[in-house]
């Protein structure tokens, strides 16, 4: 579930960050993969499991 999230999460940005550009702009600029990046590694951080749970 963890991983769907954050896949999830990475795609939205994407295709958030690409929608209403020109085609002939090309598809996603790199600033948007670099913020997709983060925005999916800070969701992968934040549903980690916690210890507390496990004691």
């Amino acid at each position: 579930m963890r991983t769907f999230v954050t896949v999830l999460t990475g795609l939205a940005v994407l295709y958030f960050g690409s929608a209403g550009r020109d085609p002939a702009e090309g598809r996603v600029s790199n600033g948007v993969i670099v913020l997709a990046l983060v925005a999916a590694l800070l969701v992968w951080q934040l549903t980690k499991p916690g210890d507390s749970a496990a004691k």
